[in-house]
């Protein structure tokens, strides 16, 4: 055996390259062109990029629609918590500058705070150096998908599925 038969060997057993890889657990089938592509998944912790589209256009003169944003930015926040059944309850959202068509908005998602089932993640896009949106986003982990739960009321009555999970 050769000297670099055996740093091959040795990278080999040492070296495990998914074993810091996170898997998608949620969202699956959401569609990237409208809410952004992954480009870095860590647990916490997510980058998308959405390319805008004639579709996201609300003007004439390319301004794109905030909702196109917003949900960009939810869907970054999703991500970020990966867990199977998670859903937005609340957020506190800023546009702080328009985008227009052509644009690329890339979103840094961070899970700042984890109390139980509820999750806080803050939200940033840019477009290159603008500062475009910031967001923080009020998440809740649910036991079973939120249109699958059975839930009470204050007097412990049953309430419709799919009403208030918080």
């Amino acid at each position: 055996m050769t000297e670099d038969d055996y740093i091959e060997e040795d990278l080999q057993i040492d070296y495990n390259p998914n074993e810091n890889e996170v898997m998608l657990s949620t969202h699956e089938r959401v569609n990237p062109d409208l809410c952004g592509e992954v480009l870095v998944l860590e647990r916490g912790y997510i980058e998308t990029r959405l390319r805008t589209m004639p579709e996201m256009v609300a003007d004439d003169i390319g301004l794109i629609h905030g909702g196109f944003i917003f949900g960009a930015a939810d869907y970054a926040a999703m991500l970020a918590v990966n867990e199977k059944n998670v859903v937005l309850v609340a957020s506190n959202c800023q546009f702080l500058s328009p985008v227009k068509f052509h644009d690329e908005v890339k979103f840094i998602a961070r899970v700042r705070h984890k109390e139980g089932r509820k999750r806080n993640v803050n939200v940033v896009g840019h477009v290159l150096d603008i500062k475009v949106f910031e967001g923080e986003f009020k998440t809740v982990v649910t036991e079973r998908h939120v249109l699958k739960l059975h839930l009470l009321d204050e007097d412990g009555e049953n309430l419709k599925e799919g009403s208030s999970i918080v």
